[in-house]
């Protein structure tokens, strides 16, 4: 943004004099200042108040002013070198003037408001020194809530600085500035948490790498903050290995956004790899034709078998996407490469260890002639296959005398989001069995560097309830593999139970290469 000159002897509170703009946003101005008491450069930013009723009186701005430079303490400490130090905050003149530290770096927005877009890989880079700032807060039950491009300096030397903590919650709008990078719980004036400052995140990534917001200022406030909640995201189109990134972050639903943890390996990722272009998309199929399953156990072992038999999607190239009568269907796959968060409340673990592991006492591993390997409780036998040519399969394991199994599908034409994948193609299905209820959201995750989903779901099989944790993920060219671990769900918090998903989860191997 080009410098916009001020009348030299404009002092605000008597003290801070105002040089010229240096970053412009929706409600905030910042300009480069000078303290002439201490004779020092600073940085001065004025973010407007709201007006009419809802304006702070004496003592309301005494709340705010104290609210901004408690906060900013708090950040500097859990945060050195990362928060630029609030020497000052006044309310005056319909706004809040926040003074600091003169900073050796322009704001994010002013570069960008120079130039189309940044590299991919740099905008990783920033990303990541944004979200170390937002994980020391989070960490703490410290919510930004006013996170944009002018509240980050970008220093020629050493990491970002994030300014603007303690702006959130001190009035009682939904967004005090830039309302294009509010959330849609913000822009609904709903309650906010960490998840409302991913989405920022997603969205400054997403200008940084395409040049412009996910959703454009308009000509009021309120108005942009509807476009935010209601109107769909624009597809990136230059974001590159950051497109699902993005994607995950900018999810209208908060609990479907990417995690922090997903996040951080995500961006690490393009770090550390050469940048692809964004791969096409694979349309997901959505006619779904009834499994036709082989009876031949009985009991309550028969009803977990049950529980996990497969409905394959299949029109032309086989997609393993949709369960139409049972707790066991199969998910799509997400896109390329992206992480994001374990699925509440099993919480299994995401990782994957670099070297084969030793399964625990009562576990070995079954090497499957389809290439895949799993370790599986002792007494557990591959139970019955069903397939659709080479492109798709579906394995289930256990026992005759357990009532837990194990199901792992394939398929080598999957849809490229998974939480959309379960939402749309798998749970109408799932809806059609009795008893059918999901448990919690459906979470986006990475599992073994893949992009991932998890899904929780009871459903009523022969009069009794089970319970189904459900993990579909990505391994690359349009394939992917899904895990299904159903048990009785009166014994799904079991130490046997936890420790045969825990165990699946962590020794599933897909066939390499």
């Amino acid at each position: 943004m080009a410098d916009v000159p001020v009348p030299a002897d404009e002092l605000i509170a008597g003290r801070y004099r105002l040089l010229r703009v240096v970053h412009r946003e929706t409600n905030r101005v910042c300009w480069s200042g000078e303290d002439v008491e201490a004779g020092r450069p600073c940085l001065v930013t004025r973010t407007g108040l709201p007006t009419g009723p809802d304006t702070p009186h004496e003592e309301g701005a005494r709340r705010i002013t104290g609210r901004v430079l408690r906060m900013a303490e708090t950040m500097v400490r859990l945060c050195p070198g990362r928060i630029p130090v609030v020497v000052d905050a006044i309310v005056a003149e319909g706004g809040l003037w926040t003074v600091t530290e003169a900073v050796d770096g322009p704001a994010l927005g002013e570069i960008l408001g120079e130039r189309v877009g940044f590299h991919p890989v740099r905008a990783a880079r920033i990303g990541l020194e944004i979200l170390d700032v937002l994980q020391a807060a989070h960490d703490e039950g410290i919510t930004h809530g006013e996170l944009s491009p002018g509240q980050v300096f970008v220093r020629e030397h050493g990491p970002v600085l994030v300014a603007g903590f303690g702006l959130a919650g001190a009035t009682l709008a939904p967004r005090m500035a830039a309302p294009s990078y509010a959330s849609p719980e913000q822009a609904r004036d709903e309650r906010i948490g960490p998840a409302a400052d991913l989405w920022a995140l997603g969205a400054i990534l997403y200008t940084m790498v395409e040049g412009r917001p996910p959703f454009r200022d308009r000509d009021r406030p309120e108005t942009t903050l509807r476009g935010v909640d209601r109107l769909p995201l624009r597809a990136p189109v230059r974001a590159g290995p950051l497109t699902q990134t993005v994607r995950g972050l900018l999810r209208k639903n908060s609990r479907e956004r990417l995690t922090r943890t997903a996040v951080r390996e995500a961006l690490t990722r393009v770090l550390n790899e050469d940048e692809a272009p964004p791969e096409a998309p694979v349309p997901r199929l959505r006619r779904a034709y009834r499994a036709v399953t082989r009876p031949g156990r009985t009991g309550r072992g028969r009803a977990m078998a049950f529980g996990t038999a497969l409905a394959v999607v299949t029109v032309a190239a086989a997609v393993l996407a949709a369960t139409v009568h049972t707790p066991g269907g199969t998910v799509a796959e997400p896109p390329p490469r992206r992480p994001a968060a374990p699925s509440a409340p099993v919480r299994p673990s995401t990782k994957s260890p670099a070297s084969p592991t030793t399964p625990p006492a009562g576990f070995r591993t079954y090497a499957a002639p389809e290439g895949f390997s799993v370790a599986l409780p002792d007494t557990w036998r591959r139970l019955r296959t069903t397939r659709v040519s080479d492109l798709a399969y579906r394995v289930v394991f256990g026992a005759d005398d357990d009532p837990r199994t194990l199901a792992v599908t394939y398929s080598e034409r999957v849809g490229p989001d998974p939480v959309a994948v379960w939402r749309e193609d798998v749970e109408p299905g799932l809806k059609k069995a009795g008893g059918y209820r999901r448990i919690g959201e459906i979470r986006a995750t990475t599992y073994q560097d893949h992009a991932a989903a998890d899904m929780q779901w009871i459903a009523s099989v022969d009069g009794e309830q089970v319970r189904t944790f459900g993990r579909g993920f990505l391994v690359g060219g349009g394939r992917g593999y899904s895990l299904r671990f159903t048990a009785p769900a009166a014994e799904w918090t079991g130490a046997a139970e936890r420790q045969a998903l825990d165990t699946a989860l962590r020794t599933f191997r897909p066939p390499s290469g």
